[in-house]
This record gives C-alpha cells, structure tokens and sequence, in this order.
C-alpha cells in the first residue's frame, strides 16, 4: 500500500513537471522578401525586423517558456535590412551579434511550423507574438489562418503581442465580428510610416495608414511620440509602436504572461498605458 502511494506521488510530480516544462508561446513570422511599392518599385530584403523578434523572444525564454515559430507555408522568415542597423538597438553591439547568430543557427527558427497546419493545436500555447517588420503587409495580412488565430487566443483570453505593423493583422477581423472592437490598440504611427516611406524603402505601398485604418473599425487608436517606448495593453492585447518600443512591450507582455498563469484569462482584465 505504501508503495502505491509512492507510485502515485512520483507520477504526480513527473506530470506535473513535464506540464511545467512544456509552457508554449507561437510566434507567428512573415516569410516575404519583397514588398511592393508605387510607381512598380519595390523594396527588396525586406522581412521581421530582427529587434522586435528578437527582444521580445528573450524576455520570453527568460520566463521559461518554449517558442514555436510558424510561418506562411513553412518557409524560414528573412529580416529586414533596415533592423540591423545600431539606432534600433540602443547601440548594444553584442545583442545584434546574438540575434544575427541566432537567426543563422537555431534549428525552430530555421525549421518553423506551417501557420495553417498549427490551427489545430492553438490550445497548447499560453499567447502568441507576431513581431513587426513590413513583411507581414505582404504574407500574413493576406493569410485565411491569421484572423482564425486572432479569434481563438480571444476567445480564450490568452496574451497576444502585435509590435509596430503587427496591430495591423486586427483588419483581417471583419467588423462586425471583430472580438477587439472597442479595445484600446497601439501600431507604427502615420508619422513614423511616412518617416520609412521617405527615407528608407524611398517609395509608398498599397496598404498603409494602419492607424487610420484600426480607427474605422471600431478599435480605439493611443499613440505615443514618434520613435517613442510606447505599448499599450487591453485585456489580452498588447500592442507597441515602432523598434524603440521593445523595453515597453516586453513589460506589458510578461506581466500579461504572468496574469494568465495566475487568473486563466485576461477578458476581464482592464487596460494600461506604458511609456
């Protein structure tokens, strides 16, 4: 008898640890290359901007958590030119170097998931993050699996982190169904958008104005200053403005993380403004 009980004990605490170790966030990543711009220019390497992955997927590894990356068709993603340059690292030298390693050598990153075929296993990720970068205008926004996504962590009120562009994802809810209208959203400024169409790709694309966009429907846009740390969190959304906001996001997300595993959902839950 005694050694049933033992036996017992000891398969609880091995279930349990392996639950414990298996915590999951999905970071969904764009895979184009391209964008297209007006005038038939387009501006090439484009991608994930490496800062705001790669920050965000440290804050969360340091939590303990495992990251799953899916992509479009489950090709590796590519990285914005424009995200390695110093500015949007605060000039640490040493995170660039790590990040740029990191995106050559780690196996998941390079081997990511197929976004459709990761439908049918949502319930086992606490949150998801889609990282910003121009590249998700071409892929994601135009993907059937990512208003499904959106809708089921939701649903469950499970953290999801849009950085800079990423808010932008929320238009492929339609209106009148949309579960974040009336929530509190963050994106890349009008300001700022003009600020990378002018001196950086050197050309407008088609879709643009996120801002203006969310506002139509029904999603109440805060911004903070141009090139600010800012992020805005509402229930289980938690949304940043622009590569200088990753400090502001990474707080935001790992305390959304850390209300999750304490209360089950974040529906409730009201919002706040970070700077």
């Amino acid at each position: 008898m005694k050694y049933s009980k033992l036996l017992v004990v000891i398969l609880s605490i091995t279930i349990y640890t392996a639950e414990a170790q298996t915590k999951k966030i999905l970071f969904v990543m764009s895979a184009a290359k391209e964008l297209p711009l007006n005038r038939g220019k387009s501006y090439p390497e484009t991608g994930v901007f490496l800062s705001e992955f790669y920050l965000a997927y440290k804050d969360i590894i340091d939590m303990g958590y495992e990251v799953d990356f899916a992509t479009p068709n489950g090709i590796p993603s590519s990285i914005d030119k424009e995200s390695y340059e110093k500015k949007y690292w605060k000039k640490r030298d040493t995170l660039i170097r790590e990040a740029t390693e990191f995106v050559k050598l780690d196996k998941k990153f390079n081997h990511p998931l197929q976004l459709s075929a990761v439908i049918a296993n949502l319930d086992q990720y606490t949150g998801m993050v889609v990282p910003g970068g121009q590249g998700l205008m071409v892929d994601l926004i135009n993907d059937p699996a990512i208003p499904i996504i959106l809708r089921r962590f939701s649903e469950k009120g499970k953290p999801i982190g849009l950085i800079c562009h990423a808010p932008a994802l929320l238009l492929t809810l339609p209106k009148q169904e949309n579960p974040f209208a009336g929530y509190k959203v963050n994106s890349v400024t009008g300001i700022e958008e003009l600020f990378i169409e002018n001196f950086v790709m050197k050309g407008r694309p088609k879709n643009r104005k996120i801002a203006k966009q969310l506002k139509r429907r029904g999603l109440k846009f805060k911004k903070g200053k141009p090139a600010g740390n800012f992020a805005i969190r509402d229930r289980e959304l938690i949304t940043s403005q622009n590569p200088f906001s990753n400090e502001a996001f990474g707080r935001e997300f790992t305390q959304a993380l850390k209300e999750f595993e304490s209360k089950g959902t974040l529906k409730t839950i009201g919002y706040e403004v970070k700077r």
